[in-house]
């Protein structure tokens, strides 16, 4: 069970929800040059192309976790913050999450690299209806810590490099529905020098024009690869 606080511009609570389906939407930008960008980004590590963009990788909805640390296998893992969007018995809502990826096992099946990882996710959500007629003002941004920088800045760009999430939704295969219960990861941006791993992951989603932030932290513990 997931633990949300709901912040709505005329009502606020706090709610348990646990989703039953997890999307992660795949190479989901607009831009067909920012969406090669990130596909060579993974090709120098080894990951194949895509057959077609964007893709819908289907993954265990127990993987999504609010915990501050996050255990992983081996030291070849590392995130990338993404807008979350979660349909609710009251209509959508809106946080962020952390599409933490196996990048060795990503060389050998993106889907199975996805499903390897915990998904971290964000406290705290906004309605959709608040942020939608503003959504591609909205920036995400996430952090990391390397050779001894506390908070070094990993990625940051806007929402509107990504496809708007109903044009993710309308573009759900015809057996998968996006019904309450339902979370999707709506895409990323491109990172700063590189991926890597890090022992601290920090990510934001800022509204400008409400003036307002989502934020999450967590650590990834590595454990050994017993052979």
């Amino acid at each position: 069970m997931l633990i949300f606080e709901r912040l709505g511009l005329e009502r606020s609570d706090r709610v348990g929800f646990a989703p039953y389906r997890l999307i992660v939407a795949g190479w989901a930008g607009r831009d067909s040059a920012a969406i090669e960008h990130h596909i060579q980004e993974l090709e120098a590590i080894g990951v194949p192309r895509p057959s077609s963009v964007p893709v819908y990788y289907r993954t265990g909805a127990a993987l999504l976790t609010q915990k501050e640390r996050v255990e992983v296998l081996g030291p070849h893992t590392s995130g990338e913050v993404e807008p979350f969007l979660m349909a609710m018995a009251d209509g959508l809502w809106v946080g962020i999450a952390s599409d933490h990826t196996d990048r060795q096992a990503e060389t050998v099946g993106i889907a199975l690299s996805k499903q390897l990882c915990a998904k971290p996710v964000s406290t705290q959500l906004w309605r959709w209806d608040d942020v939608s007629g503003h959504w591609d003002d909205l920036i995400i941004r996430s952090w990391i810590e390397e050779d001894g920088n506390a908070r070094l800045l990993y990625q940051e760009g806007g929402v509107s490099s990504l496809k708007n999430p109903m044009d993710l939704i309308g573009g759900l295969p015809a057996d998968t529905s996006f019904e309450t219960g339902s979370a999707m990861l709506c895409g990323t941006v491109p990172v700063l020098g590189g991926i890597r791993p890090s022992t601290r992951f920090e990510m934001e989603l800022y509204d400008p024009v409400l003036e307002r932030s989502i934020r999450h932290v967590y650590l990834p513990t590595v454990l050994p690869v017993i052979s």
